[in-house]
């Protein structure tokens, strides 16, 4: 194939409806063709990227291997695809204003005045276009954020107007997801809102080529018909999206509707391979039909939005299907978490994460988690923040420090257990300021995690200011928390593991950022596993309990 594929895919009537599952689907149906496929999200928000934004607007920062604070959207194109993302495959409004303005302010429009069209179209186009230009994917699917008629979308929409006339209808596509809602009064699919959803496509002029349909019902051929005929689409390319139990079997309900086949007819694409979706499909059987069931708590602060944690809930997940087994999670707010109901709280828990986050609002509620958990020999799994609260806890309750704590919580700590790295101080700035994207990291022989990962260097995410202080990392391990990975080059403390625990490890990176649907994390599928172990132990004891 001699010319790169642009898919873009649109959404309309409301928000939310998926279509980040959509692009990482049929991106993983191409991919499995044997085409080169890579996915990009637009986001419409004026913002630089979701760094600075707090996880209840946004939901979770996603962080790339280069470095990048991201869309949530780029861990499910991640999770499906199994490819890293870098800061090219998202794109906000913030990031396009800010290039443009500096070209302006070099001079490099010649005095011209600056305009929407074509000087931010133009940036959009090239921004697009990039992925394809530089790293030759046979196709690149480009999400645009928002719902079509928003007034921030428009120029995206503009911009993917363009390049379809200057690329040609068999270079670009473009596929909308919108809702057909279900009435229960009448016991009917409603079409008009996609109707009038795609007569807003057109009056920015786009006819779709291809239009998703999400519902809670199958649809009838009666109003695929309807809608093929009103939206002016061919009527196999009206493609039903129901509702389903896991978002990765998406991809299956998809294939059958053909909607890779359909993609390929209409971009011309040169002849694919048949896919093999065997291995998915067993992933996605275990998911579905599961043999045990283990209880995670997650306790976090931004409990009340599930999409803080999308990636630890997605590894979680992705780790149980290995077992065929149902991880149950409970989300608990850490400020509910009190010294004399921690006990009422977590005593039903298999195993206990405690979350990443930044602020001291919640911090004593982790703390007293941790320590719960490793006073019960609970598998603990402590993640950047959730790790630094596992030291502070044990430099106060086994080492003796009453004090401990981090600066970033209390600058006047006589014990300074978690400190401010030292390229951070002076940093002023909060936008991408942080220690960001994937580091070496060297394991110690010997230890748990060696044995997890079987290998001495790995390479994981960061997205951190904080880190152990190793002024007291000798009391530490002469108490037998041990640092079992080390920055070669930094010597920065990336993995605490308590020696004689069955299973208490603190990570200062975020190993779910690198959890895929095939490659489960091994350090998820390790707690899982403990925590399965942990459960029978639970069990036992309750009927110990109930006999006497």
């Amino acid at each position: 194939m001699s010319f790169t594929k642009y898919i873009f895919v649109t959404g309309g009537v409301t928000s939310s409806l998926g279509k980040g599952i959509v692009s990482a689907s049929l991106a993983m149906l191409l991919q499995e063709r044997g085409l080169s496929v890579t996915i990009q999200k637009l986001d419409p928000y004026i913002n630089v990227d979701p760094g600075t934004l707090n996880p209840y607007e946004h939901g979770e920062c996603y962080v790339t291997v280069d470095g990048a604070e991201t869309d949530l959207d780029l861990g499910h194109y991640e999770r499906f695809l199994g490819v890293e993302t870098t800061k090219a495959n998202n794109v906000t409004t913030g990031k396009i204003y800010q290039e443009v303005i500096e070209k302006e302010r070099r001079g490099d429009f010649l005095g011209k005045t600056v305009q929407v069209i074509p000087h931010i179209t133009d940036e959009i186009k090239r921004r697009v276009m990039l992925l394809g230009q530089e790293d030759q994917y046979d196709v690149v699917l480009t999400e645009i954020g928002g719902t079509v008629g928003d007034i921030e979308s428009l120029p995206y929409i503009e911009a993917g107007r363009q390049l379809k006339f200057e690329l040609g209808p068999t270079n670009t596509l473009f596929i909308h997801l919108t809702l057909v809602p279900y009435l229960a009064a009448t016991g009917e699919l409603k079409t008009k809102p996609t109707q009038h959803s795609v007569k807003v496509l057109l009056e920015n002029g786009i006819q779709p080529d291809i239009l998703v349909l999400r519902a809670e019902k199958n649809l009838t051929s009666d109003i695929r018909r309807k809608v093929a005929l009103f939206c002016n689409v061919e009527m196999d390319a009206v493609i039903e999206s129901v509702d389903v139990s896991t978002i990765y079997e998406v991809p299956l309900l998809l294939q059958k509707e053909r909607l890779d086949e359909i993609t390929i007819r209409k971009l011309n694409l040169e002849k694919t391979k048949t896919p093999d979706l065997g291995p998915w499909t067993e992933v996605v059987n275990r998911l579905k039909n599961p043999e045990c069931a283990v209880k995670i708590g997650l306790v976090g602060k931004y409990v009340e939005l599930a999409d803080s944690y999308k990636s630890i809930m997605e590894s979680l997940s992705h780790a149980g299907a290995t077992y065929r087994c149902k991880v149950e999670i409970t989300c608990i707010h850490s400020e509910k978490i009190t010294e004399d109901n921690v006990n009422e709280i977590l005593a039903e828990q298999h195993g206990i994460i405690v979350a990443p986050g930044f602020g001291d609002r919640g911090i004593d509620g982790k703390i007293i988690a941790a320590r719960y958990a490793r006073e019960q020999e609970i598998p603990f799994l402590g993640i950047c923040l959730g790790m630094q609260c596992a030291v502070i806890e044990f430099a106060r309750n086994i080492l003796g420090y009453k004090d401990a704590h981090s600066t970033e919580m209390d600058k006047g700590t006589k014990y300074p257990v978690i400190d401010l790295m030292e390229e951070q101080k002076g940093i002023t700035e909060k936008g991408g300021t942080m220690r960001l994207g994937a580091w070496d990291c060297k394991i110690r022989e010997g230890t748990k995690v060696h044995k997890f990962y079987n290998k001495t260097f790995i390479r994981e995410r960061h997205r951190h200011r904080y880190e152990f202080n190793n002024t007291f990392l000798k009391a530490f391990e002469d108490a037998g928390f041990l640092a079992s990975g080390i920055n070669p080059d930094s010597n920065l403390v990336e993995i605490m593991e308590l020696t004689g625990h069955p299973f208490f490890i603190g990570v200062q990176f975020h190993p779910e950022y690198s959890s895929t649907v095939m490659k489960p994390h091994p350090l998820f599928i390790h707690f899982v596993k403990s925590s399965l172990d942990h459960s029978v132990k639970h069990k036992d004891k309750k009927e110990v309990l109930a006999r006497k």
